[in-house]
């Protein structure tokens, strides 16, 4: 198999791309996928690059060169840069003691490699390093101080493996989390994001859907569950163009039934899983329920409470100044759910406590007239229906027979979002938790938010180029791991002392280079490796290192 220029020509443009030709298994033939987009060919002329076909068919050369022996190489070279700062993941590792339990899959497959090993290996290179697996197998794998015996067709196979079975390894590790460092389910928050692939078809799994970052791209979901302290817990992934409201439902459900979950949880999400049918779930589960609503769906008498001023306490910060107002109050309301195949009305008794935000509404209201100048500079231009986009709703399309009518602003729609901007409402089934405890709970939401920026973000998670559904599972599998061990790490052993960003950074930075028989550190020092030297002992500052240092610190138990 080999590396090839592809030339696709669109709409009057020539586009370049480095493809790879590969022995499919699903096929039982020769399949094709993007290694390398590299634009158009009028645009890389424009950018000064004067014969881009010849200039980058020179690079498919080279790279079917150093692919020759790729078939049979191992990742057994050590190279004179290595990485260290994967030695607090590993160390948790080897405490939770995984390697036992997944050895146990060697039982039904017929794997010449380690899985543990590609397992680990890959969990530690995507801390360090995110990139591609290609670049994965040839960049990063052999700077691990480690030597991992395994090939990139070996990679592949066990990356499409773990992918196909994601669903228990995630058990493995939330079950060996909770004995080792304790889980709690009393609290659980949940999320879901959006992951975009870089091709142009759909397929069954990689659907075209609404994407949160506004992009046609079809793409894949992903849910996230993390327990009262911010711990992965749980991950559903499914196809971009399914709902997420149900996938809630699924993750819990799986939860407790695969680790023997029985005591009451308290379901924590945001406005976009809160529908009548998950509140039932919740309720019907003998849970509680802990979600924002939007308060423009709100009835008209409730959204005059909303805005009626009496009630309201002010909560300042520390100089003084407001940072929120709220209100609450407990009362029974309205919510229609499907039974049997109909629907049926229910009373539920909950709490609602309403915020108001200053910060908040003016950020709001300046979208909002941002919005409503594009929308009519667009009608300047007799611009049609779909060039509106979000702003589409501060217009009038029809008249009031839903016939088609000229387009005139919208000014009713306006002001009422603009009467409602800085409020938030939360609604709960835990009508005696204090006010404060209901806000500090539903702002925890940020956590599995930065969990979802640690993936796309520090882990570089999109866009995939994986192809096959078992292999883009294996793929989120990895990144899912690795955001798990870095949050015990934070937050069971370093007890939330330090940051996030703080803890990625040390991964990525700390780095030796082998000099004259002994290695040099060159890692830039800082307030983190000052504390975590003084808190181990290890010789993390230090410019010398020996092999003997340098075991130490990767055989380090936490």
């Amino acid at each position: 198999m080999a590396y090839y220029l592809k030339k696709t020509k669109l709409k009057g443009r020539t586009y370049l791309s480095i493809d790879e030709s590969f022995y499919s298994h699903d096929k039982k033939g020769t399949a094709h996928k993007c290694y390398k987009s590299l634009g158009s060919v009028e645009t890389l002329k424009a950018n000064g690059l004067d014969d881009p076909i010849t200039f980058y068919q020179k690079e498919v050369d080279e790279l079917n060169k150093k692919r020759k022996d790729e078939s049979v190489r191992k990742i057994s070279d050590k190279s004179p840069l290595l990485y260290l700062g994967y030695f607090p993941l590993k160390s948790i590792m080897e405490k939770l003691k995984i390697k036992k339990y997944v050895d146990f899959f060697k039982l039904t497959t017929n794997f010449e490699f380690d899985l543990y090993e590609m397992l680990s290996s890959l969990t530690y290179a995507r801390a360090v390093n995110p990139c591609s697996k290609h670049r994965t197998f040839h960049e990063v794998l052999p700077c691990l101080y480690n030597s991992y015996d395994y090939s990139y067709d070996q990679l592949l196979d066990g990356l499409s493996y773990i992918g196909g079975n994601y669903q228990k390894f995630i058990e493995i590790f939330t079950t060996l989390t909770g004995e080792v460092y304790g889980i709690d389910t009393s609290k659980t928050y949940f999320d879901c994001t959006n992951f975009y692939f870089e091709i142009d078809k759909e397929d069954d799994f990689r659907k075209k859907g609404p994407s949160k970052e506004n992009r046609k791209d079809p793409i894949v979901g992903l849910g996230l569950l993390l327990d009262s302290n911010q711990i992965p817990i749980g991950m559903e992934i499914f196809p971009g163009n399914e709902s997420e409201k149900p996938v809630l439902r699924d993750v819990i459900n799986n939860l407790k039934k695969r680790n023997n979950i029985t005591g009451r949880t308290i379901h924590v999400a945001d406005k976009g899983l809160n529908c009548a049918q998950n509140i039932a779930f919740s309720k019907k589960s003998g849970d509680g329920y802990l979600f924002s609503k939007s308060v423009k769906g709100l009835s008209k008498k409730e959204k005059e409470w909303v805005l009626l001023e009496n009630g309201y306490k002010i909560v300042k910060d520390k100089k003084g100044k407001e940072s929120y107002r709220y209100k609450s109050c407990v009362d029974q309301f309205p919510y229609t759910v499907e039974h049997e195949g109909k629907k049926v009305t229910i009373q539920l008794t909950e709490k609602r406590l309403v915020t108001y935000n200053s910060t908040l509404a003016a950020k709001k209201r300046y979208e909002i007239n941002k919005m409503v100048e594009k929308a009519k500079s667009l009608t300047l231009s007799q611009a049609k229906r779909d060039d509106y986009g979000e702003s589409g709703k501060y217009m009038n399309f029809t008249d009031e027979k839903g016939g088609k009518a000229k387009v005139s602003i919208n000014q009713k729609a306006i002001d009422k979002d603009l009467q409602l901007a800085g409020y938030n409402l939360i609604v709960t089934s835990e009508t005696r938790m204090a006010d404060s405890d209901i806000y500090s709970t539903y702002h925890n939401l940020w956590r599995i938010e930065e969990s979802f920026k640690i993936m796309k973000s520090d882990l570089d998670a999109q866009p995939v180029f994986v192809q096959k559904e078992s292999s883009i599972k294996g793929h989120f599998l990895i990144c899912y791991l690795t955001v798990l061990l870095e949050r015990i790490f934070q937050f069971k052993v370093l007890e939330n002392k330090c940051g996030t960003s703080e803890i990625f950074s040390f991964m990525k930075d700390f780095k030796v280079t082998e000099a004259e028989g002994r290695y040099i550190n060159t890692a830039m020092d800082s307030d983190f490796i000052k504390h975590l030297s003084e808190n181990t002992g290890l010789p993390l500052r230090n410019y010398y290192l020996s092999k003997t240092q340098l075991k130490s610190i990767l055989n380090y138990k936490l």
